[in-house]
């Protein structure tokens, strides 16, 4: 156990912090060392990338998208990628570059993932159009 993590039980131990600040400094200590207390990040999970499209086409009417990612998807994808075969993992690095997505799933772990997921917690995407509205963002 960490002098850290020992720190922050002994203080809840203690009543100085309630659970909720401990979980939190825990959360913290543990992904980033020696930022503990500064300013730890949110322990909630982003569950949903979603996807909302309102638009109006002069011949077909009105058209309404609503589209809910789960986030456990992305999660368990990135697992999977690490019992691909190499050659399998080789041609979707050269698919995704061919749609000009320079990125080598070989490279993503579910840490880097979580990276990235932080991110994403922030995105908000908004499009104003005459005939559409598209809103993208997480949940």
């Amino acid at each position: 156990m960490s002098e850290n993590r020992r720190q922050i039980l002994d203080m809840l131990a203690q009543g100085k912090i309630n659970a909720d600040e401990a979980e939190r400094l825990l959360a913290a200590v543990e992904r980033e060392p020696g930022a503990a207390a500064s300013e730890p990040r949110r322990t909630d999970k982003v569950k949903y990338l979603r996807v909302v499209v309102d638009a109006v086409d002069e011949k077909d009417g009105p058209t309404k998208v609503n589209i809910r990612v789960p986030m456990q998807l992305l999660r368990a994808g990135v697992k999977l990628t690490s019992i691909m075969p190499p050659r399998a993992r080789t041609e979707v690095n050269e698919a995704l570059r061919k749609e000009g997505i320079d990125v080598d799933i070989g490279k993503l772990t579910p840490e880097s993932l979580e990276d990235i997921v932080e991110q994403l917690r922030e995105l908000q995407v908004d499009v104003d159009h005459e005939h559409a509205k598209v809103r993208i963002f997480c949940e």
